[in-house]
């Protein structure tokens, strides 16, 4: 694979102290493409969601590289990390981590006012349109239902263009038809951003949605593979 969006050589992390001290990520060495759709899959504790945060910069390896976009984030400091973060990585939560005291609007326009940009409100009315929250602008988190948070919360994510989306179980708080319409907007947005997606499951039916299935177990990649669909194509 040629100039991946993200590299992992080599990872190892344990996390906890003392005796309670456990290691989670064994030797994950994985190449993610620009622009590929890839699922993260595995039992609860195989280690899929930490994983997921070391690509995206908020958990540290404790040995081996991870590249994102060419530029090795496990060697910045925390400054250029978050600056770095905020301009090339969207992130979704199965918790929809919105501030309580602002609006969708303001939960939106939180990563750009950040990161110093211009017309910072404009670009979160245009993204709560997109994901069908223009009506809810002046809301207040408490105010709305769990899909609509995630709505904002996926908004918010996707507000600064990101070359990548995250994503950590982000139907889990949600029922299934909630969940259902959220996983549409989240792949049609993929699709219309051209990002490259990674998303953390334990559905085997919502990762074959995706292009390409890693299966961990016990902090180790199981299996590296092709969604069936895409096996059976390449058949035909």
């Amino acid at each position: 694979m040629s100039d991946p969006a993200i590299s992992l050589a080599n990872v190892n992390l344990a996390l906890g102290s003392g005796v309670a001290r456990a290691q989670i990520l064994h030797d994950i060495c994985l190449d993610v493409a620009k622009g590929e759709t890839l699922a993260l899959l595995g039992p609860s504790g195989s280690g899929k969601s930490t994983l997921l945060m070391v690509m995206a910069g908020l958990e540290a390896p404790d040995s081996g590289s991870v590249y994102v976009g060419g530029r090795r984030i496990d060697r910045m400091d925390e400054d250029a990390l978050a600056r770095f973060r905020g301009a090339r990585i969207g992130v979704v939560f199965q918790a929809f981590h919105l501030i309580q005291t602002l609006t969708a609007l303001e939960n939106v326009a939180i990563p750009l006012e950040l990161a110093g940009e211009a017309g910072a409100f404009e670009r979160a009315r245009k993204a709560l349109a997109q994901v069908g929250l223009d009506h809810r602008l002046r809301h207040y988190p408490a105010q709305m239902s769990g899909g609509e948070q995630q709505r904002v919360a996926l908004a918010r994510a996707l507000v600064a263009n990101p070359s990548i989306l995250v994503a950590d179980e982000p139907t889990g708080n949600l029922d299934q038809g909630v969940g259902a319409e959220i996983m549409e907007l989240i792949f049609a947005l993929n699709r219309a951003h051209g990002s490259t997606l990674v998303l953390v499951t334990h559905d085997e039916a919502l990762a074959s949605r995706c292009r390409r299935i890693v299966r961990l177990r016990n902090g180790r990649i199981e299996s590296d593979s092709a969604a069936l669909q895409d096996v059976e194509h390449a058949g035909a």
